[in-house]
């Protein structure tokens, strides 16, 4: 069967134009999938979005190699409509041959306000149904009735029952499918038309699945006292006083409906659904051994008996036999990955029960990451920022948060240094201190090379590498920068502000800093997390020990809260992660480095770099996606170091799963 990329990807056949102006105001041609067999063909795609950047990189990338007779395909990509194409500079417009593409060409016979509301992902569903089914010309309405169908397989008169609504609802937020806000609304009229959902918060639990998971989190200890027959449940007079509800809608759910409980185990094996302590629990699981997963028992018991479920679910993942997956695969494995290794390091000998087991999927991960990177990570850079994909899109994703909302506030909390296991620990910490706060946790994959300068300083500007080379080495310009994107976004000076170096001798400062009445957004770096790494002796077990009692002295959650309360909406993430390496060795190269790092080198000429690879022969030679023609890095290959023969690190710099995916988390208060 034929794809909606298909007509797309018909246009870019090489040798075809040196220059080709698109306008794409759906950002189709920013789909995942399309950048990588546009990129296979040869093309290099650029978004026109400042015009000032933009004519750097085309005079010094593609004018200077076209002046020289070297051939290279450019596609310059406009955001708008085709009408709109000539606001593009004068000679672009005499030189490129012009395309257009819109969901409107897609799917005529269908209502192009529900169909934009997608996600570019779930257009392949969309489109195989519309071939199949041949839709007449639809309206608003039949519009989202032919997509909640074809789209999300949900038929509203189908969900009769608690367990109907329990396992639709679960099928999508399972999958991380998000369910658009105009077909929600519909869905939901059509539900509060059975009796038994007038009580349900559909509002919340079926567009946000955090607020769905609190939703079941809440509910789960009544369902365990109604199998332990503790007490009779269905009798108490207002079971939401009871068990402390704070979510409307009935008390006791229907885990047990085969429909629903085939989630359950994985509800809480990734972290979804928090396992509970229960008086009886002994009991309730030789009755019903299925909800064993969602009980508390002994911290030894409850660690390998999760530790067995996570190993069993990531050696039998589909990311590590296929090359072509789309990036939120990995992203969703590196969740499970970093749930596994927070578990592990937290007692020595479940590594070493495992030991054998845990080296060999770590080996089989680090190859199947590496040749997906290899193939298919340049195709990240110019993804659509909602969600973030990367760490430059960040501000982007934030600035649309903030659109529109004369009184908003945004704090961007970045963690240097701080890889997904550890936040995993860092959550847990958190939670124990019984903050009162929630998190939203998602991740986005870092810049390669895994670096401070390069990967901070990305975040904070909102745009690639390539865009700040005169900076590259250094984090000194991230205020100019961070203050440069807000104002693009229309903010004073006085509204922008951003503070590095916070730790807990530096409270004064950021508590001043947030006073300020005027304050609309913050940049705020904390690095201890990367003083602790550079300094540890122990090993990654040894790192997420030192995160740990960092986490527990009480500054992080004292910024969090102080943050909250006042009225920031607040997201934390980190620039690059780190793993423990063995030493292979120093370069043997005087000053010739631009860049020393354990993990890294960067050289200004190929020939320089080439002569180190010889000493390094496993050493990777990154081509510069999304950097300086002239920044050229030599990254160690493995889990290796350019330091001491058989020395131990924890370091950063290169590719690996935990260096290059890391968190980015709202934090709400509950």
């Amino acid at each position: 069967m034929s794809s909606w990329r298909d007509h797309i990807l018909k246009e870019f056949v090489p040798g075809t134009a040196r220059l080709t102006l698109v306008a794409d105001p759906d950002d189709l041609l920013l789909d995942e999938d399309v950048l990588q067999e546009i990129r296979a063909r040869g093309f290099e795609l650029i978004p026109f979005e400042d015009p000032v950047a933009f004519r750097y990189i085309y005079e010094s990338r593609f004018r200077a190699h076209w002046d020289r007779n070297e051939e290279t395909e450019l596609v310059v990509v406009l955001r708008l409509p085709s009408s709109q194409l000539d606001c593009l500079p004068y000679d672009l417009l005499q030189a490129g041959r012009k395309l257009s593409f819109s969901l409107t060409d897609l799917f005529p016979n269908l209502s192009y306000s529900v169909v934009a509301a997608l996600d570019r992902a779930d257009l392949d569903r969309l489109y195989e149904a519309q071939e199949e089914h041949r839709p007449e010309l639809l309206g608003e309405n039949a519009t989202k009735d032919f997509i909640l169908h074809y789209v999300f397989g949900i038929v509203p008169e189908t969900i009769r029952e608690p367990a109907d609504l329990l396992r639709v609802l679960l099928r999508f937020h399972y999958r991380q499918q998000r369910i658009p806000e105009i077909l929600a609304r519909r869905l939901n009229d059509l539900l509060r038309q059975n009796a038994h959902f007038q009580d349900w918060p559909l509002e919340a639990i079926v567009t946000d699945a955090q607020a769905f998971f609190a939703f079941l989190q809440e509910r789960w200890p009544v369902f365990l006292d109604w199998l332990a027959e503790a007490e009779n449940v269905r009798a108490i007079q207002d079971p939401r006083v009871h068990y402390g509800l704070k979510l409307p809608g009935p008390a006791l759910l229907p885990f047990d409906h085969e429909g629903v409980r085939v989630y359950v185990d994985n509800l809480f094996l990734d972290g979804m659904l928090q396992p509970v302590s229960h008086p009886q629990a002994e009991r309730i699981i030789q009755s019903c051994r299925w909800v064993e997963c969602g009980l508390r028992l002994s911290a030894e018991e409850t660690r390998q008996r999760r530790v067995e479920k996570l190993l069993e679910a990531l050696e039998n993942d589909a990311v590590l036999s296929t090359v072509d997956v789309r990036h939120e695969a990995w992203m969703h494995f590196a969740s499970r990955w970093a749930e596994l290794w927070a578990l592990i390091y937290t007692d020595e000998s479940t590594y070493h029960a495992y030991h054998e087991r845990v080296e060999a999927l770590r080996s089989r991960v680090d190859k199947s990451f590496y040749t997906w990177v290899w193939k298919r990570y340049a195709s990240l850079i110019n993804l659509p920022p909602n969600p973030p994909v990367m760490l430059h899109h960040i501000p982007r994703y934030l600035a649309r948060e903030l659109e529109g909302k004369q009184a908003g506030k945004i704090a961007l909390l970045l963690v240097d240094g701080l890889a997904l296991d550890q936040w995993v620990a860092l959550r847990q910490e958190l939670e124990q201190q019984n903050a009162g706060l929630r998190f939203r946790e998602a991740s986005v994959f870092a810049w390669i090379p895994t670096i401070t300068p390069v990967c901070r300083q990305a975040a904070f500007a909102g745009k690639a590498p390539l865009f700040f080379p005169e900076s590259i080495q250094t984090t000194a310009r991230e205020l100019y920068l961070w203050t440069k994107f807000w104002a693009e976004q229309g903010l004073k000076q006085e509204e922008v502000a951003y503070e590095k170096g916070l730790d807990e001798t530096g409270r004064e400062r950021f508590t001043e800093l947030l006073k300020q009445p005027e304050l609309r957004v913050v940049g705020l770096v904390v690095d201890k997390v990367d003083r602790i790494m550079h300094g540890i002796e122990l090993g990654a077990a040894g790192m997420h020990n030192q995160v740990r009692q960092w986490v527990r002295n009480g500054f992080l959650k004292e910024l969090l809260l102080f943050l909250l309360e006042r009225g920031f909406n607040v997201f934390l993430t980190s620039d690059h992660g780190n793993i423990e390496a063995r030493g292979i060795g120093s370069p043997r190269e005087g000053a010739v480095a631009d860049v020393r790092g354990e993990r890294v080198r960067v050289y200004p000429d190929a020939m320089l770099r080439a002569q180190i690879k010889r000493q390094f022969p496993d050493a990777l030679e990154w081509p510069p996606i999304g950097l300086p023609e002239n920044y050229l890095p030599l990254i160690a290959s493995g889990r290796t170091a350019f330091v001491q023969s058989d020395k131990t690190v924890v370091a950063h710099g290169g590719i690996s799963l935990e260096e290059l995916i890391v968190p980015f988390v709202q934090v709400e208060r509950q």
